[in-house]
Protein backbone atom coordinates (compact mmCIF):
# COMPACT_ATOMS: atom_id res chain seq x y z
CA UNK A 1 0.00 0.00 0.00
CA UNK A 2 1.77 3.17 -1.04
CA UNK A 3 1.92 5.53 1.78
CA UNK A 4 0.89 9.12 0.11
CA UNK A 5 2.45 11.21 3.07
CA UNK A 6 6.04 9.50 2.61
CA UNK A 7 8.86 10.78 0.51
CA UNK A 8 11.52 9.25 -1.33
CA UNK A 9 14.41 11.26 -1.55
CA UNK A 10 17.36 10.99 -3.84
CA UNK A 11 20.54 12.51 -4.32
CA UNK A 12 22.98 12.03 -7.13
CA UNK A 13 25.41 14.58 -8.78
CA UNK A 14 24.09 12.76 -12.41
CA UNK A 15 21.28 14.42 -13.65
CA UNK A 16 20.55 10.75 -15.93
CA UNK A 17 20.92 8.80 -12.68
CA UNK A 18 18.82 11.20 -11.01
CA UNK A 19 15.73 11.50 -13.33
CA UNK A 20 15.99 7.92 -14.21
CA UNK A 21 15.12 7.38 -10.49
CA UNK A 22 12.40 9.64 -9.67
CA UNK A 23 10.79 8.35 -12.60
CA UNK A 24 11.42 4.79 -11.54
CA UNK A 25 9.98 5.98 -8.17
CA UNK A 26 7.22 7.98 -8.95
CA UNK A 27 5.71 5.26 -11.36
CA UNK A 28 4.43 3.41 -8.00
CA UNK A 29 2.94 6.91 -6.69
CA UNK A 30 5.23 8.06 -4.04
CA UNK A 31 6.19 11.86 -3.30
CA UNK A 32 9.80 12.76 -4.64
CA UNK A 33 12.31 15.04 -4.02
CA UNK A 34 15.41 15.06 -6.16
CA UNK A 35 19.17 17.24 -5.02
CA UNK A 36 22.03 17.07 -7.04
CA UNK A 37 24.48 17.17 -4.08
CA UNK A 38 24.54 16.80 -0.47
CA UNK A 39 24.48 20.31 0.86
CA UNK A 40 21.04 21.18 -1.38
CA UNK A 41 19.46 18.37 0.52
CA UNK A 42 20.43 19.24 4.06
CA UNK A 43 19.32 22.85 3.57
CA UNK A 44 15.85 21.26 2.31
CA UNK A 45 15.22 18.46 4.59
CA UNK A 46 12.35 18.66 6.57
CA UNK A 47 13.25 16.48 10.03
CA UNK A 48 9.01 15.54 10.25
CA UNK A 49 8.91 14.21 6.86
CA UNK A 50 8.72 10.37 6.15
CA UNK A 51 9.95 8.67 3.85
CA UNK A 52 13.66 7.49 3.07
CA UNK A 53 16.65 8.66 0.91
CA UNK A 54 18.30 6.98 -2.07
CA UNK A 55 21.78 8.33 -2.13
CA UNK A 56 24.97 8.08 -4.26
CA UNK A 57 28.16 7.25 -2.53
CA UNK A 58 30.29 8.74 -4.93
CA UNK A 59 29.71 12.45 -5.46
CA UNK A 60 31.77 15.66 -5.75
CA UNK A 61 31.82 18.03 -2.73
CA UNK A 62 30.60 15.56 -0.15
CA UNK A 63 29.93 12.37 -0.25
CA UNK A 64 27.31 10.19 -0.09
CA UNK A 65 28.99 8.85 3.04
CA UNK A 66 29.88 12.14 4.43
CA UNK A 67 26.00 13.24 4.33
CA UNK A 68 25.11 9.84 6.17
CA UNK A 69 27.81 11.11 9.00
CA UNK A 70 26.16 14.27 8.96
CA UNK A 71 22.92 12.99 9.29
CA UNK A 72 23.77 10.60 12.44
CA UNK A 73 25.80 13.87 13.76
CA UNK A 74 22.13 15.84 13.35
CA UNK A 75 19.93 12.93 14.46
CA UNK A 76 18.33 12.78 11.07
CA UNK A 77 16.75 8.99 11.53
CA UNK A 78 15.83 8.97 7.37
CA UNK A 79 16.60 5.20 6.62
CA UNK A 80 19.56 5.55 3.40
CA UNK A 81 19.08 3.04 0.31
CA UNK A 82 23.36 3.09 -0.79
CA UNK A 83 23.13 3.22 -4.83
CA UNK A 84 26.72 1.82 -5.57
CA UNK A 85 28.70 0.76 -8.58
CA UNK A 86 30.62 -2.70 -8.67
CA UNK A 87 34.04 -1.30 -6.92
CA UNK A 88 31.74 0.69 -4.18
CA UNK A 89 30.17 -2.67 -2.19
CA UNK A 90 33.14 -1.65 0.23
CA UNK A 91 32.05 1.56 0.87
CA UNK A 92 28.90 0.50 1.22
CA UNK A 93 29.03 -2.37 3.79
CA UNK A 94 30.75 0.21 5.79
CA UNK A 95 27.69 2.48 5.31
CA UNK A 96 25.70 -0.39 6.50
CA UNK A 97 28.29 -0.68 9.81
CA UNK A 98 27.42 3.07 10.45
CA UNK A 99 23.35 2.74 10.17
CA UNK A 100 22.29 2.85 6.54
CA UNK A 101 19.53 0.84 5.52
CA UNK A 102 20.87 -0.98 2.88
CA UNK A 103 22.61 -0.64 -0.64
CA UNK A 104 21.66 -1.41 -4.15
CA UNK A 105 24.84 -1.80 -6.83
CA UNK A 106 24.17 -0.49 -10.32
CA UNK A 107 22.68 -1.28 -12.88
CA UNK A 108 19.62 -0.95 -10.92
CA UNK A 109 16.76 -3.54 -10.75
CA UNK A 110 14.02 -1.51 -10.70
CA UNK A 111 11.71 -3.96 -8.60
CA UNK A 112 14.42 -5.29 -6.56
CA UNK A 113 14.77 -1.19 -5.38
CA UNK A 114 11.02 0.02 -5.36
CA UNK A 115 11.09 -3.58 -2.57
CA UNK A 116 13.85 -1.94 -0.82
CA UNK A 117 12.00 1.36 -0.69
CA UNK A 118 9.06 -0.19 0.30
CA UNK A 119 10.70 -1.57 3.49
CA UNK A 120 12.59 1.16 4.24
CA UNK A 121 9.31 3.56 4.46
CA UNK A 122 7.77 1.12 6.41
CA UNK A 123 10.67 0.93 8.89
CA UNK A 124 10.59 5.07 8.97
CA UNK A 125 6.39 4.67 9.32
CA UNK A 126 7.33 3.17 12.86
CA UNK A 127 9.37 5.74 14.22
CA UNK A 128 7.18 8.23 12.44
CA UNK A 129 4.23 7.27 14.30
CA UNK A 130 6.12 6.61 17.34
CA UNK A 131 7.25 10.58 17.18
CA UNK A 132 3.85 11.88 16.50
CA UNK A 133 2.68 9.79 19.57
CA UNK A 134 5.17 11.24 21.75
CA UNK A 135 4.21 14.63 20.52
CA UNK A 136 0.77 13.96 21.53
CA UNK A 137 1.65 12.40 25.12
CA UNK A 138 4.12 15.55 25.65
CA UNK A 139 0.76 17.85 24.62
CA UNK A 140 -1.54 15.73 27.23
CA UNK A 141 1.49 15.92 29.53
CA UNK A 142 1.42 20.02 29.45
CA UNK A 143 -2.34 19.63 30.47
CA UNK A 144 -1.80 18.28 34.07
CA UNK A 145 -1.52 20.94 37.16
CA UNK A 146 1.34 20.73 39.07
CA UNK A 147 -0.13 18.58 41.74
CA UNK A 148 -0.86 15.96 39.24
CA UNK A 149 2.16 16.50 37.93
CA UNK A 150 3.65 15.54 41.23
CA UNK A 151 1.13 12.61 41.47
CA UNK A 152 2.12 11.55 37.90
CA UNK A 153 5.74 10.80 39.17
CA UNK A 154 4.65 8.96 41.88
CA UNK A 155 2.89 6.60 39.81
CA UNK A 156 5.84 6.27 37.34
CA UNK A 157 8.05 4.72 40.56
CA UNK A 158 4.90 2.38 41.41
CA UNK A 159 3.43 4.62 44.54
CA UNK A 160 -0.04 3.57 45.18
CA UNK A 161 -3.37 5.80 46.64
CA UNK A 162 -2.19 5.14 50.25
CA UNK A 163 1.47 6.71 50.03
CA UNK A 164 0.68 9.14 47.88
CA UNK A 165 -1.69 10.38 50.02
CA UNK A 166 0.84 9.98 52.58
CA UNK A 167 3.32 11.50 51.13
CA UNK A 168 1.43 14.93 50.48
CA UNK A 169 -0.87 15.24 53.41
CA UNK A 170 -3.87 14.37 51.01
CA UNK A 171 -6.86 12.47 51.60
CA UNK A 172 -7.18 8.87 49.44
CA UNK A 173 -10.31 10.77 48.39
CA UNK A 174 -8.50 13.95 47.03
CA UNK A 175 -5.65 11.55 45.29
CA UNK A 176 -8.25 9.76 44.04
CA UNK A 177 -9.78 12.43 42.40
CA UNK A 178 -6.31 13.89 40.60
CA UNK A 179 -5.44 10.40 39.58
CA UNK A 180 -9.18 10.72 37.75
CA UNK A 181 -8.31 13.93 36.58
CA UNK A 182 -4.70 12.91 35.13
CA UNK A 183 -6.52 9.68 33.35
CA UNK A 184 -8.91 11.71 31.49
CA UNK A 185 -6.09 14.18 30.39
CA UNK A 186 -4.31 11.56 28.87
CA UNK A 187 -6.75 9.99 27.49
CA UNK A 188 -7.05 6.37 29.83
CA UNK A 189 -9.67 5.00 31.24
CA UNK A 190 -7.80 3.17 34.47
CA UNK A 191 -4.01 2.96 35.98
CA UNK A 192 -2.96 0.09 34.12
CA UNK A 193 -3.99 1.69 31.23
CA UNK A 194 -2.17 5.08 31.98
CA UNK A 195 1.16 2.41 33.16
CA UNK A 196 1.35 1.07 30.11
CA UNK A 197 0.91 4.33 28.35
CA UNK A 198 4.06 5.47 30.12
CA UNK A 199 6.10 2.64 29.30
CA UNK A 200 5.24 2.19 25.46
CA UNK A 201 6.17 6.05 25.49
CA UNK A 202 9.49 5.81 27.36
CA UNK A 203 8.30 7.70 29.99
CA UNK A 204 8.60 4.71 32.29
CA UNK A 205 11.40 1.93 32.28
CA UNK A 206 9.85 -1.35 31.74
CA UNK A 207 11.00 -2.09 35.73
CA UNK A 208 8.90 0.00 36.81
CA UNK A 209 5.75 -1.16 34.27
CA UNK A 210 6.13 -4.88 35.91
CA UNK A 211 6.12 -4.08 39.20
Amino acid sequence: MVDAEATVFIVDDDDAARNGLRELVESVSFNVKTFASAQQFLEAYEPETCGCLLLDVRMPGMSGLKLQDEMNRRGIALPIIFITGHGDVSMAVDALKNGAFDFVEKPIRGQFLLDKVHCAIEKHRHVCRRRERMKQIQAQQALLTDRERQILDRVKVGSGTKLIAKEFGLSRKTVDAHLTSIREKMGVESTPQLIMLLYESGLLQPAFASA
